[in-house]
Formats: C-alpha cells, structure tokens, sequence
C-alpha cells in the first residue's frame, strides 16, 4: 500500500542513522475508539531496519491501548538540528526481548537509570515517509508574529475553561514546541508542526497559516484535531478539539481550534485534565 502525501516507501542509510540518534524529539500519532486523534511524545522511535520502526516502551499511557484496536499510526521524527521525517506506518506486535529490547536497556538513559526501564519493545512497519526536511524556522518565526497579531484582533468567545493557567501560558511560550494531529481520509494520523500556534483564550488556540500553510489549508472544517504541546524541559501537555476553518484577519490566514479536551500525558501518572475526572470516595480496601 502506498501513500502519496509519503513517497519514500523505505528508509536510507543515512536515514536510520540519523533516526538512531538518542536525543530528539519523536511524536507517534494513534487513533481512539471513536476515530479521533492522539498525540504522543515517543523519544526512542526510530528506524530498526529500511521498511520497519521501533519504539520502547517505559511508561503506560492511552496511545499504547489505542494501537491495539487501531494498527495505523502517524509518525514524526526531528533530529537536534531541527530536520524532520514524517510518514506513517501500521503497528505489528510487541516485544520483551531480542536485540532492540537490549540495545535500549544499554543506552546511558536507561541503564543508569534506577527508577525505569524499557520494559516492551514495539514494532511498526512503514507505509510511508516524506524524506529528511529541514525545519522552516524563518516562517515559523513569521508566522509566530502573525500570529500574535491575529490574536491581539480575534474576538474572544470562551464559554467553557478547557485551558487552565499551566497550559494556557504553556501554549503561548514562542520556544515551545507545537503539533498538530488529525485523521487523514485513508484513515492515518498525520502530524504537521505547529510551533505558531497559540491560546485564543481558556477554550480556543489560534494559529497562523505562514508555515506549512498548505498542509494547513488541506484540513476540511470541523474536523477533530490534537495539539501537542512539549517544552525541552520534557514538560508536554495535549489538547483535542474542532478545527473551525480557515479565517481572514488583517488580511492572513488563520485557523482557530475550539477545545473540548485536555490531557496529562507527563509521569507519573497520566490522566485527562479536562473534562474533569470525577473523584470516586475510596470505600473498600
């Protein structure tokens, strides 16, 4: 099966050496049982062989349950000096053992690490992938200004307080990094970045379209999409809403995402922050 918005049905060898690298930032995006998009920080992807991914997993979280109702996933990889490789892949099966599960355990992070480890090994197999892209940033930075002009002339329309004051300030940090997930009509997350987006108020984010617009511009009104938010400090959050269409303000195109769902994907113990978990009294012990 191929995809056309991913030509490369293989990785190079430059590629998976590249993919190796301990330090990067590796976004994994699944589906939930209704059809709608998850976002996941997976700092040990990387490429296992041409036409396989790999990943190791050392805490729990809801994308690790998703990928065993739905196999399609979303994939996007930026090295330190701020290159990307984007695709999509289907899950396969996990594992305890074997070489990967070993070289994980080896890596400085992880052996000297007395509080975790990787306990299971998970294995994709690539669909698609775009190929190594350097990041924008002169138009992420100009679309972060046209941004913060377009919010400064948005009306503001909240009704319900999705964003508390962590995340709200969190989204509008300039160097913190941004993506944005939704479900292609083949059924795969695509993830596009997103570091211009920024809080319209407690229940919308708003974004420019001067970076990777034309992918922006592919995204049809009212469909569901995640935000990812994350820090280098490894603080993330995750947000899911409707995307409202496109807007014209002063004349630039903008794309405003109304919240209805907040997410603590950080240890140790990840939970939704909005709509509130209720708190069940403890009775039987």
């Amino acid at each position: 099966m191929s995809n056309p918005r991913y030509p490369h049905t293989s990785f190079s060898e430059a590629d998976i050496k590249d993919l190796s690298a301990t330090m990067k930032v590796g976004i994994l995006g699944t589906v939930t049982p209704e059809g709608l998009p998850h976002l996941t920080l997976i700092t040990t992807l990387m490429a296992a062989s041409p036409t396989e991914l790999v990943w190791g997993q050392f805490m729990e979280g809801l994308s690790k349950q998703y990928l065993k109702q739905n196999p399609k996933t979303g994939f996007m990889v930026m090295s330190l000096d701020k290159n990307l490789w984007r695709g999509c892949a289907n899950y396969t099966h996990p594992a305890k053992e074997g070489k990967d599960y070993n070289f994980y355990n080896n890596t400085p992070l992880f052996r000297y690490n007395s509080y975790f480890g990787v306990h299971t090994v998970h294995y994709m197999d690539l669909v698609g992938q775009d190929g190594k892209h350097p990041l924008p940033m002169n138009s992420i930075i100009l679309a972060a200004i046209k941004t913060m002009a377009a919010k400064a002339f948005t009306p503001k329309d909240e009704k319900t307080v999705v964003l508390n004051k962590w995340s709200k300030d969190f989204y509008d940090k300039i160097d913190n990094l941004k993506f944005l997930g939704y479900v292609g009509a083949d059924g795969y997350p695509v993830i596009i970045p997103l570091i211009q987006a920024q809080s319209l108020d407690r229940e919308h984010l708003i974004f420019s379209f001067g970076a990777y617009g034309e992918e922006l511009a592919q995204i049809p009104a009212y469909t569901s999409v995640a935000v990812f938010g994350m820090a280098l400090s490894m603080e993330d959050v995750l947000v899911r809403g409707t995307y409202q269409g496109v807007r014209n303000v002063l004349g630039m195109k903008c794309g405003v995402v109304q919240l209805d769902y907040a997410y603590n994907p950080m240890p140790p113990a990840p939970a939704r922050i909005f709509p509130a978990t209720k708190v069940e009294e403890v009775t039987a012990f």
